[in-house]
């Protein structure tokens, strides 16, 4: 895997450089992901006004905030399927629309599971995807990485020290997006 990333990386800075300068800036926005962390938050204002500048306290005041934005729903209500007699399939033409669609400089969720590994995996990938969705389905289990997500805070604009100038982005498992998108267009149908 690791020298098909590195054989795809390649390829892309040949055709950057090919292109003698003129799509420089997707040649800065692959270096800026290959950096990693593009940006610490600043010190951040706490309730009471004073500066956070430690790591987990600015985390744990971020946290805080998002929490009391959300609320979370406990009384969700049991949904009989008129159906249960029949196994719910996943056609393999919607998956391959699907990882079509999956833009590869995504990031990853917490499975580690990147969107340009089931690109690169082409029809090769498509089959073993649509017997794990349908399996997950069919259970009605989803894997414990799939219920979890890595927030991120984006800077929405303003003073960067106040907490409400940051809105949360859930980074979720690429292959959890892509049963979400298959149960989606079901439940559109029916």
């Amino acid at each position: 895997m690791l020298k098909a990333k590195g054989n795809a990386q390649e390829t892309f800075l040949s055709s950057v450089l090919q292109n003698e300068g003129k799509s420089w800036s997707e040649f800065y926005r692959f270096v800026n992901r290959c950096k990693g962390n593009r940006g610490n938050i600043p010190a951040i204002k706490g309730c009471n006004g004073g500066l956070i500048t430690d790591p987990v306290d600015k985390a744990n005041n971020l946290n805080d905030s998002y929490a009391s934005a959300f609320s979370c729903e406990r009384n969700i209500p049991d949904i009989n399927s008129t159906h249960s007699d029949k196994p719910f399939t996943i056609k393999i033409s919607i998956i391959r629309k699907g990882l079509a669609m999956n833009g590869r400089n995504k990031a990853v969720g917490p499975d580690d599971i990147p969107g340009a590994l089931l690109k690169m995996g082409g029809e090769a990938m498509i089959p073993y995807l649509v017997r794990l969705l349908d399996i997950t389905t069919n259970n009605g289990t989803i894997p414990r990485d799939w219920k979890n997500a890595i927030v991120v805070p984006v800077h929405k604009g303003g003073d960067r020290s106040v907490v409400k100038n940051y809105r949360p982005v859930s980074l979720t498992s690429v292959v959890c997006k892509q049963m979400e998108h298959v149960l989606a267009g079901y439940i559109r149908q029916v």
